[in-house]
């Protein structure tokens, strides 16, 4: 089942006997755990009918002897399993297995809500017992596996994910967001709300207010950067690495060097691409918002394939020197400019 749907659910007061949430994001589980936990039950039932168990502290007849209670003068009890991948013989191995847990997910408790956040990992639905427990869980409540989100997809999330919760904004400004925040998704859910403080519900997030509250700037990123190398305009580019060179902290060359790499082999693939006539695949193949492909194609154009293949070369010996091999002096902002001069001449 969709988190939204999930979410949904939850909200309109539609509580399922268990759920199984597992997964290597674990922002959704802890989102769908903590909302579970903190409206499934009113604060003065929750003292009595709520328990909370972690997976290296109890084992399954414990969780199951917890889930069997009836509520006390309330309609339900929650009981939520923190680190259930942690619980030993959860999902026991072998094929023959018998499993104490697998019996009550068949006939679970009606009047209690059972969840398990199985974090970092997955059971093995390949295996008898694996897949009994998936269908039971399927049968009986909800079995969501929470996925990590792709780099690639990273700042199309940001978009979807503040326009879920009521604001706005454009594909460049979640795509500075994505490039410095990384792929930790409560990171960006816990920096996202420094935004929404300073906005009304339905407002706009802007580079002014990223770098008012989180403290990227607008003009000083590796965005811009690209903007610059792509356009060839020397004056901009050196402006901006001579900034990142001063801030090495904020703008570290290994960082630098990774994102440069992979934004100048998608400009090769784009050539590629355009060469053998298949430039119409060129947003999927290159696994980005189609809105920045006009991007890729000025660099397409303004860097030959001679260049490209050279930039590549110097990105590679940029990333070994900052690493120490084959270099003895020069510190990581010279060979910042070294890089961006080569790239530009």
């Amino acid at each position: 089942m969709p988190i939204r749907n999930i979410m949904a659910d939850l909200r309109a007061g539609k509580y399922k006997p268990v759920y199984f949430l597992q997964g290597e994001e674990p922002f959704y589980i802890d989102r769908i755990s903590d909302y579970i936990a903190e409206h499934a039950l009113s604060p003065d039932e929750q003292s009595f009918n709520q328990s909370v168990l972690y997976g290296l502290d109890t084992d399954v007849s414990t969780i199951i002897s917890e889930a069997k209670r009836f509520p006390m003068m309330a309609e339900r009890q929650v009981v939520i399993i923190k680190e259930a991948q942690r619980v030993k013989n959860l999902v026991p191995s072998g094929e023959d297995a018998k499993s104490e847990l697998l019996a009550y997910l068949e006939n679970p408790q009606p009047s209690t809500v059972l969840v398990f956040c199985h974090k970092y990992k997955k059971i093995d639905a390949r295996k008898k017992i694996g897949k009994a427990i998936k269908a039971a869980v399927e049968k009986n409540g909800v079995f969501y596996t929470s996925e990590k989100v792709k780099e690639w997809t990273l700042s199309t999330w940001i978009s979807d994910h503040v326009q879920t919760l009521g604001y706005h904004i454009d594909p460049r400004t979640s795509t500075i967001l994505a490039e410095y925040l990384g792929n930790d998704l409560s990171k960006i859910d816990n920096e996202l709300g420094k935004l929404f403080i300073d906005l009304e519900p339905g407002g706009h997030i802007t580079l002014d207010l990223i770098e008012k509250n989180i403290g990227i700037s607008k003009d000083f990123n590796v965005f811009e950067l690209q903007n610059a190398l792509l356009k060839l305009d020397v004056e901009k580019a050196n402006r901006i690495i001579i900034h990142f060179s001063k801030n090495l902290k904020d703008h570290p060359i290994q960082m630098l060097v990774a994102t440069l790499y992979s934004f100048f082999f998608k400009i090769i693939l784009l050539q590629y691409l355009q060469k053998r006539g298949r430039a119409n695949e060129a947003a999927k193949v290159l696994r980005v918002n189609p809105y920045f492909l006009k991007d890729y194609q000025l660099g397409a154009r303004n860097y030959s394939d001679k260049k490209l293949r050279s930039i590549i070369r110097y990105l590679r010996d940029a990333d070994l020197k900052s690493k120490g091999v084959g270099n003895v002096s020069t510190d990581p902002g010279d060979l910042m400019k070294e890089l961006i001069f080569k790239i530009m001449h």
